[in-house]
Formats: structure tokens, C-alpha cells, sequence
């Protein structure tokens, strides 16, 4: 797709996309350099993205946050394309959440006792 012809689809300059999802413009360049953006340029040479772009930064945030990798993420953005997986990515799929699962189960046993804790302390002057 060309800038004239995504013109009507109204492209979005780098700065834009870095502040509507919350990331600096060196995030978004290396989620473009880790081939998980693809930028159109405008004849001056400027970065422009779809504007569906800031959702997918968001989501590389979450995933990042999440532990996974630029590589891992790169391979679950055809499932997000797409919906569609096959035995392979479904059972990378289930494991990513597995593993988040865990890390989530093991953050609400945390906070349950640094609730216990505070309910203590809270009886005591």
C-alpha cells in the first residue's frame, strides 16, 4: 500500500502512535527494527503507521510485560491477524498462557499476604 492510497485510512506519524499508547518513539523504532511494525513513508521519509498501530503496541507491552520475547510475540501476530493457528501455534498458544497463569497465581499469593500483613498492622497503633 502507498501513502496516497492509504491516505484515506488517515495514517498516523510516529510521535502520535508513541504517545496514544503510552511508549517513547525509540519503543515503537524497535518494535519496527524487531519486524513486529511495518511503517509506511511519507516522500519526506517520515514513519507512518495505520492507526490500528496503537493497539498493536499495546498489546507488545502487555506481552513484553508478560515475559515473552520480541521473537515470541512475532510469532503470535499471525494468530492476531489472522485467527486462524494450526496444532503448532495453538499448543505455543496454551503454554505462553500456562506460564502467565502461573506468574499470576504466584502474584495473588503475594498480595494475599501482604494483605494478611496489613490487616495485623492495621490492629496495632
Amino acid at each position: 500500500m502507498t501513502v496516497t492510497e492509504a491516505a484515506a485510512e488517515r495514517l498516523v506519524r510516529i510521535g502520535e502512535v508513541a504517545r496514544a499508547a503510552g511508549v517513547s518513539v525509540r519503543a515503537v523504532r524497535y518494535y519496527e527494527q524487531q519486524g513486529l511494525l511495518i511503517a509506511e513513508r511519507s516522500p519526506s521519509g517520515q514513519r507512518l503507521y495505520r492507526q490500528d498501530t496503537v493497539t498493536l503496541v499495546r498489546f507488545f507491552q502487555q506481552m513484553f510485560a508478560a515475559g515473552l520475547t520480541s521473537r515470541r510475540i512475532a510469532e503470535l501476530l499471525p494468530c492476531w491477524d489472522t485467527g486462524h493457528t494450526d496444532a503448532e501455534q495453538r499448543a505455543m498458544l496454551r503454554a505462553e498462557r500456562d506460564r502467565i497463569q502461573a506468574k499470576v497465581d504466584d502474584l495473588q499469593a503475594a498480595l494475599d499476604r501482604l494483605d494478611e500483613v496489613i490487616a495485623i498492622t492495621d490492629t496495632h497503633p
